[in-house]
């Protein structure tokens, strides 16, 4: 089945050679890998999802097109330039050694969510496979499941009652690469923190906190600490699933809004409880459907706006134009999807990770949940530590315990498109 593009547009077009914008999932697990079982594996999660078996193709206007080319494995962690006959022209692709299996998806097709119910269904296979265990599913997304229509449709580009976008007007943020003076420090980083579940959830029901948004108010704290008397506000954005304002819970495509989290003047001298008790006030007002749902109308008019352009050229200027006036309002941003729910399958996880790249000189932070660990992917556009640091203090004076379990060049595959030269 055919696929017309519409919330892809802001997405695809957003894109830069050398910096895609990538949702690479990287899962160690107890034993090795093994190659046979991985294919199998592969191969059940793609008869599953036949939405993520596609190559974008123009006649006219761009779409997506069945691809019945096998999806792409290689015994290497550098990952497939997706959208190239190196990929089998497949926006996916898997890859592994030793016990790492590497997940890349173009972040244009879907979002964390979607990512994670492939990577379930994926788990879910290689590891009754692998180990002769029969498990449960629970959720999990199987072959011999009637796939609806909901799971392929866009639940955005058909309505027509969404209220009339009101454009936020917000000042300047503090940018975190000008104001630790990394102009020339153009190496992206990423630090792995690892949490035990049990004590940080225990810390957040005592501060009235929640994974996400103490995360974001510890990183807000030790941003605010370096830099006491900046006059820029410190502006962290949270993602917000749609799927829930836009009643499409089956929805596979990139569904994702933002809370705007400000750490204002007012609050500088409140208890970390009560600052906690604050931002989560902030997220669950900008998290009703209706304010969710102006956002939703916001990005529709973007794709609208790209879609009216008639050159590549042109609509990559759109975008170009949009994300400059959103880097300019973000000191950071905070992803959490939500608990892992991997169940039966977690005692055979060791790591899980979900990296992807931000736009901009802003912070990135992942959360995944996962065997019994918060792991805090802590991504940035530079290799100084001094953000890293500074949250880690945080961490110490909350007596919060962590460990601090690798530091990566942070690199992802390409997309190869048309207008990307």
């Amino acid at each position: 089945m055919d696929q017309k593009l519409f919330s892809e547009y802001r997405t695809l077009y957003a894109l830069n050679w050398g910096q895609p914008w990538i949702i690479r999932i990287r899962v160690r697990m107890r034993d090795l890998i093994d190659a046979d079982v991985i294919r199998y594996a592969v191969d059940c999660v793609m008869k599953r999802y036949p939405y993520f078996c596609v190559e974008l193709k123009k006649h006219h206007e761009y779409y997506l097109s069945e691809n019945s080319r096998p999806v792409v494995i290689n015994n290497t962690l550098k990952g497939t330039t997706l959208n190239t006959a190196e990929s089998n022209y497949h926006l996916i692709s898997f890859s592994f050694s030793d016990n790492w299996i590497y997940m890349d998806i173009a972040h244009a097709i879907t979002d964390g969510s979607g990512a994670y119910a492939v990577i379930r269904t994926f788990l879910y296979y290689y590891i009754s496979k692998k180990y002769g265990v029969e498990l449960q599913g629970n959720g999990t997304r199987l072959i011999g499941e009637e796939i609806s229509i909901e799971e392929w449709e866009d639940p955005v580009v058909n309505r027509n009652d969404l209220p009339a976008p009101a454009l936020p007007n917000f000042s300047r943020a503090l940018n975190v690469r000008h104001a630790a003076g990394l102009e020339q420090d153009r190496r992206p980083t990423i630090f792995g923190i690892a949490i035990p579940e049990k004590e940080f959830m225990r810390f957040n029901i005592e501060n009235d906190g929640s994974p996400a948004t103490m995360v974001s108010l510890l990183l807000s704290r030790s941003i605010h600490k370096l830099y006491p008397i900046n006059e820029d506000i410190i502006r962290v954005v949270m993602t917000v699933n749609e799927r829930n304002a836009l009643h499409a819970p089956l929805a596979h495509q990139n569904l994702v809004s933002s809370a705007f989290l400000e750490y204002k003047k007012q609050i500088w001298n409140w208890s970390l409880s009560r600052q906690a008790t604050a931002y989560r006030g902030m997220v669950f007002v900008q998290s009703r459907d209706e304010n969710v749902l102006n956002e939703v109308a916001s990005q529709k008019l973007l794709n609208q706006l790209i879609q009216s352009k008639t050159t590549d050229q042109e609509r990559v200027a759109v975008c170009e134009m949009s994300d400059k006036m959103g880097e300019e309002i973000v000191t950071a941003a905070v992803s959490y999807v939500g608990k892992g729910n991997f169940e039966a399958e977690e005692k055979y996880i060791r790591d899980f990770h979900l990296w992807t790249n931000g736009k901009g000189d802003g912070i990135l932070i992942e959360i995944s949940a996962v065997s019994g660990k918060f792991i805090i992917d802590f991504m940035q556009p530079f290799s100084s530590p001094i953000y890293m640091n500074a949250f880690l203090n945080e961490l110490e004076e909350n007596k919060i315990m962590y460990d601090l379990q690798d530091v990566n060049d942070l690199e992802f595959p390409n997309i190869n498109l048309p207008w990307l030269k």
